[in-house]
């Protein structure tokens, strides 16, 4: 039902828990359009989309600038063993340093807006007449300033989760070289409050032992119903949930008395193989892993296209998720 004391952007936004990719075909339209005189104004109701927090997720590297092509990436590896000597030996064995280079390419992307003179002197009446819609901006190239900003970031949010099969990368939840598993006690559906701790436990083990001892995860990031679904359940005899105690009780914590990093993700509902639930633990550290973003999200100058028409490009130039040490992070699927 649409109320008759709300203005709605139209269905330009669909909601992200469904659909993965944003699709604004309509952001151009005009804005002008009729009012029926006995109503009042209330607000304008903008659609509202999840989070796109992807530094939160993984290190983002920004060195470079807009007009970078690429970085190259050194790795070094120890080479040798020690041998038993004479009392008088000349042969010594020797350790050295293999090192070896990747590259990582970037890519110049943007997403810009268009302004009329009729949309913006329609939207200045309208704004001018119903002063209570004036949140999210009385001017219309700040809302769709705004807009592409939004669209900007969904940009490289997909790149960080997914990676970009048109540029040839994967990303964070979907690596190949990922050691991955079954969680040992299936599906949470059915699950015990002591199963779900026994595969998180699990799951953050496995960076350290996979690791061989020079990694320890930091960071866990779980499907938002499994989190959820953790946050309800409690531990016999304890009276605490088990999200409470597997922030209190794990092997980073224990160590470090730093607390482990546990986030829900939309993003991993469907992750793992064959679509089941996926968990990830990993070492959130840029020795492990990194996405390169040199050149930020930023608006050129605005320019006319027509005697009646402006534009406002923006740019940024965009790497990739790199992932330098696969065995610092762990994927459990089917939970």
């Amino acid at each position: 039902m649409y109320a008759p004391n709300v203005i709605y952007l139209g269905d330009a936004a669909r909601a992200f828990g469904v659909a993965p990719t944003l699709d604004i075909s309509d952001a151009q339209q005009s804005v002008g359009f009729a009012q029926p005189a006995l109503f009042r104004t209330h607000r304008m109701l903008p659609q509202k989309y999840p989070s796109f927090d992807y530094a939160g997720l993984v290190p983002v590297n920004t060195d470079g600038d807009m007009w970078d092509v690429g970085t190259l990436v050194y790795s070094g590896d120890v080479a040798g063993k020690a041998e038993y000597l004479g009392g008088k030996a000349f042969d010594v064995p020797n350790a050295s340093i293999n090192f070896t280079q990747g590259v990582t390419p970037f890519h110049l992307a943007g997403v810009g807006y268009e302004l009329s003179r009729r949309e913006v002197e329609r939207f200045a009446r309208m704004v001018a007449q119903n002063p209570g819609i004036t949140e999210g901006g009385s001017n219309l190239a700040e809302r769709k300033a705004s807009a592409a900003r939004m669209v900007a970031d969904k940009f490289v949010y997909d790149r960080v989760i997914r990676g970009s099969g048109e540029k040839g990368f994967l990303g964070m939840i979907n690596q190949t070289a990922v050691p991955t598993a079954n969680a040992p006690n299936g599906s949470w559906a059915t699950a015990t409050a002591t199963a779900m701790r026994a595969d998180v436990d699990a799951a953050l083990t496995d960076v350290y032992v996979n690791s061989r001892e020079t990694a320890l995860a930091n960071s866990l990031l779980l499907p938002t119903t499994k989190f959820l679904q953790i946050n309800r359940a409690v531990m016999d005899n304890t009276g605490t949930s088990v999200l409470n105690y597997l922030r209190q009780n794990n092997a980073y914590t224990a160590i470090t008395n730093q607390p482990l990093d546990i986030r829900p993700s939309r993003e991993l509902e469907n992750a793992g193989a064959s679509n089941t639930a996926r968990m990830i633990a990993y070492e959130k550290s840029p020795d492990n892993m990194e996405f390169f973003l040199p050149g930020v999200f930023e608006f050129m100058p605005l320019f006319a296209t027509s005697s009646m028409t402006w534009r406002v490009d923006g740019v940024m130039n965009v790497g990739q998720f790199e992932l330098y040490r696969p065995k610092t992070m762990s994927y459990r699927d089917n939970i």
